[in-house]
């Protein structure tokens, strides 16, 4: 038996983001609070979102300063603001650190408590406020989550948070929104997604449905990534970058992500390293170690995204895949962590914690092939460069 946990309301393609207040009639919904950050209020799309809502007779209250990998402080300011006026919903505008952000606070605003005692190994299956998930970029998949991710920037730990509670009421999916990302986040947030779809597709918690939507994502993405990358107003490399990376997001919160992502958070709380980048850092040389736990969804892998021939053997098809993610990371200028400017002996004073935090995020579980602390930690030595 599979349980599957899907956003309710869906508005997809171009154009979409106007079917936001047909789609909040539609959940009962009139009285909505935007969270979003700094570049959503400069560039003028709050403004949008605010008036396309005004136009249909609904007063929206928002909040602005969201901020990368959301920490509690920013979480306990927007519940803040949300709670000085009277709202029915959580409107997460952005990328997915406001959407995380919206998520956490709407189930704070309705339950209290923290982010720290909601975190793993908690599932918090009773809903708070309802959230509607609209994406700007094509990576996360948040809009189709039902997790969230809280730095506590006191420890740099990013604390992960499940359960039904997360799961965005409605998702507007409009990849139109994404034209104007610049080369750098097309990059790493479509890397996260391919990310997303491989290790949904590998999990050992994978199911014949996640296993459509992670094929059809990982399809999508490998070919639109570079055009997006390369031609930014190519509107079909966009079009596609926008289904790929919400069909990885169902894929992989009914899947589980693995490895990669296990090792990933550590980074970023560490080391204040976009999730996107820190993920793109780890794909090629995690999937080289993990290809001998399922030689054959690997291999299945390579060739559903054309790197492999349909006849190659599953030996000959993990090579490419490896090799293919290695010259892809090339392609998009992916630095390894010593090239960003990380501080070489933090880093490796650091590896006992980030392996033991990584193992306690539960996502090295889901892998083919299960790591212990000191292959971790010789993964995390291995990537340096």
């Amino acid at each position: 038996m599979t349980a599957l946990f899907l956003p309710s309301l869906v508005r997809i393609g171009g154009g979409a983001l106007n079917e936001l207040p047909v789609a909040l009639q539609q959940a009962g919904l009139n009285a909505p609070f935007i969270i979003t950050d700094q570049f959503m209020v400069k560039t003028g799309v709050l403004g949008r979102v605010v008036t396309c809502l005004e136009q249909q007779g609904i007063c929206a209250g928002s909040f602005g300063d969201a901020v990368p990998d959301p920490t509690v402080t920013s979480v306990y300011n927007a519940l803040k603001a949300l709670k000085s006026g009277h709202y029915d919903c959580v409107i997460g505008l952005g990328g997915g650190s406001p959407i995380d952000t919206a998520k956490m606070v709407a189930v704070l605003a309705r339950h209290g408590s923290s982010p720290a005692v909601l975190k793993v190994p908690h599932i918090q299956n009773e809903p708070g406020l309802p959230v509607i998930a609209i994406p700007t970029t094509a990576g996360t998949g948040s809009e189709a989550t039902k997790v969230t991710v809280i730095t506590d920037e006191k420890t740099d730990e990013k604390m992960l948070c499940s359960g039904y509670a997360y799961l965005p009421r409605i998702a507007i999916v409009d990849y139109e929104l994404t034209l104007t990302m610049p080369r750098r986040l097309t990059a790493d947030t479509g890397l996260d997604a391919l990310t997303h779809a491989i290790e949904a597709y590998v999990s050992q918690r994978a199911s014949a449905f996640t296993d459509g939507l992670a094929l059809s994502a990982m399809r999508r993405i490998w070919h639109a990534l570079p055009v997006a990358c390369s031609d930014p107003g190519n509107r079909y490399a966009r079009e596609q970058m926008m289904q790929g990376a919400f069909e990885a997001g169902m894929a992989f919160s009914n899947a589980s992500v693995a490895l990669v992502h296990g090792m990933s958070r550590p980074i970023g709380a560490h080391f204040h390293v976009a999730h996107g980048l820190s993920n793109a850092m780890l794909l090629p040389e995690i999937t080289a170690w993990s290809c001998s736990g399922a030689p054959e969804r690997y291999a299945a892998c390579a060739k559903i995204m054309g790197i492999a021939s349909s006849s190659a053997d599953e030996t000959a098809a993990c090579a490419a895949l490896v090799n293919a993610l290695r010259a892809i990371s090339q392609e998009l200028d992916v630095p390894a962590p010593a090239a960003c400017g990380i501080d070489k002996e933090r880093w490796y004073a650091l590896i006992p914690q980030m392996a033991e935090q990584a193992l306690a995020s539960g996502s090295p579980a889901d892998n083919p092939r299960v790591p212990d602390h000191s292959e971790i930690s010789r993964l995390y030595e291995a990537i340096w460069r």
